[in-house]
């Protein structure tokens, strides 16, 4: 390696080439280059970008909040402890807003012009030539009985229903000019309690617009379109009890002093006679000639739906038009009972046995399975139904609810049976379409309370099916709740039921 070598004050330093490069080599900082100058309108993409990167995820929530508030608000009842009736303006607004949410759909029935409806008279009573003059109910009075009852364990008829034998079954189909069946109230203990002031404002019904709510169901739905004219003449009667009453007063629904909620006329009952609350709505449903003894005319609706049309303007379009006396919508989906009854079992509706039953009685009987009859289809959907009080109709009514009581509670079976048997004339089956003009269907809002599937009574008052369930709940109701000698009204409710009913039974 080459050097060199210098002379510092007479002392010899010797330097390399690597020290002399290495000495020359400066340290050279990095550094950091400066940005130009930011523009005003980046500065504004920046500022815009970085406020919707943190914005649209807070007005997505802010929206889903605002539906969802939305949405409690409609659905979630009125809070009013009492509501007013509604004058006819309201009525009229709140009709033109429920016909504007089905969009321009044409209604499939064409009804009277709005002043015609004001004017509507109920007309007289026209001359019958049927055959039925007369029906007379069958009641606990003694009389000749020369068959023997057909009354088991498993059977659903009580001192409410009476104990139809096959042989009053039988006579009951038989057109004759007087006839006696039975339907409900058999015996004065057998239940469907109301009070006198209830029974009186029952009497005073000529035109009745029905619905029940048993166990603490669906909630009560306004009438809408009324006319001045109908809330003048018709009586709109809801039949609740204790369990829903105290259900809709949590909800801010309370009965007024005057037993009005809105239009509705709420009539307590008490007593219910069965344990099933579906065999029990049956009762105002079917046999509404019972309760009100002095109405021609009658439409039930189911607590599920809104009645939306003026009812004497129902009644001219689907009774008195066509001189029919009962009116129900055609079924939806299925035409035939035997397709019905394939549904229900799959839907878990009743149970296969049960439904079998009834089958093989229908089928003894000669019923086909046909999808039409007389032009229509053979089976109905029976959430509205428009009827006259004729004897004849209240003959198959009557005959109905026996079906239902005998059989499963779903009347979509039984319906087609008792209209082949009777072949009353003037039935009209309505197309689906029409029965959405006439109601808006909520669906059923929440279970009825108590509702127990009906088979043979154990100890306990819980059902032999059951009996190992209920005996499981019961100790582990007693064990986290002790009940102090208090007896549960359910249970005594239940046993008071099984005593009736093995007391009652031949």
């Amino acid at each position: 390696m080459p050097s060199s070598s210098s002379l510092i004050q007479g002392i010899s330093i010797s330097v390399s080439d690597d020290d002399e490069a290495t000495g020359k080599v400066r340290v050279r900082v990095r550094r950091k280059r400066s940005r130009g100058p930011v523009s005003a309108s980046a500065r504004r993409r920046r500022i815009l970008f970085r406020a919707a990167r943190l914005g649209v995820p807070l007005l997505l929530a802010a929206l889903a909040v605002s539906l969802l508030l939305y949405e409690s608000y409609r659905l979630k009842p009125s809070r009013s402890s009492t509501l007013p009736p509604p004058s006819f303006a309201d009525i009229s607004r709140l009709s033109r807003n429920a016909l504007a949410a089905d969009g321009a759909r044409k209604s499939c029935l064409k009804f009277l012009d709005p002043e015609k409806l004001q004017n509507l008279e109920l007309p007289e009573i026209p001359e019958t030539n049927l055959s039925i003059k007369e029906v007379v109910y069958r009641s606990s009075l003694p009389h000749i009985d020369n068959d023997t009852p057909s009354h088991t364990e498993n059977s659903r008829f009580n001192s409410f229903t009476g104990y139809q034998t096959l042989t009053e079954r039988e006579e009951s189909f038989k057109m004759k000019k007087s006839v006696t069946v039975h339907c409900g109230f058999y015996n004065e203990n057998g239940g469907f309690r109301v009070s006198d002031v209830d029974k009186e404002c029952m009497r005073s019904c000529e035109v009745v617009v029905a619905t029940c709510a048993f166990g603490g169901g669906d909630d009560l739905h306004q009438p809408i379109e009324m006319t001045e004219n109908s809330i003048r003449k018709v009586c709109y009667v809801a039949f609740w009890d204790e369990v829903t009453r105290a259900a809709q007063e949590e909800e801010g629904h309370k009965i007024g002093e005057d037993l009005m909620i809105g239009l509705w006329r709420i009539i307590l009952v008490s007593d219910l006679p069965f344990s099933d609350q579906r065999l029990n709505g049956k009762i105002p449903k079917l046999i509404s000639h019972r309760l009100f003894p002095m109405a021609r005319y009658s439409i039930w609706v189911d607590s599920k739906s809104q009645f939306r049309r003026e009812p004497l303007g129902v009644l001219e379009a689907l009774l008195w038009r066509s001189n029919s006396s009962l009116a129900l919508s055609e079924h939806g989906a299925r035409s035939s009972l035997y397709d019905e009854a394939k549904a229900i079992v799959k839907k878990h509706k009743a149970t296969s046995e049960e439904v079998e039953a009834q089958l093989d009685q229908y089928r003894q009987d000669g019923i086909p399975d046909e999808k039409r009859f007389n032009g229509k289809k053979a089976l109905a959907e029976a959430s509205v139904i428009v009827r006259d009080h004729a004897p004849l109709t209240n003959l198959f009514m009557c005959t109905w609810f026996n079906e239902v009581v005998r059989f499963t509670s779903r009347d979509q079976l039984s319906f087609p049976y008792v209209l082949r048997r009777l072949r009353p004339p003037g039935v009209h089956l309505f197309p689906v379409c029409a029965r959405k003009d006439l109601v808006n269907s909520f669906g059923h809002r929440r279970k009825v309370k108590p509702l127990v599937k009906e088979a043979t009574w154990g100890p306990f008052g819980c059902r032999l099916v059951f009996r190992s369930a209920c005996l499981i709940t019961s100790s582990l109701s007693s064990f986290f709740h002790p009940v102090h000698n208090k007896k549960d009204p359910d249970v005594v409710k239940l046993q008071s039921d099984s005593s009736h009913r093995r007391s009652a039974a031949y």
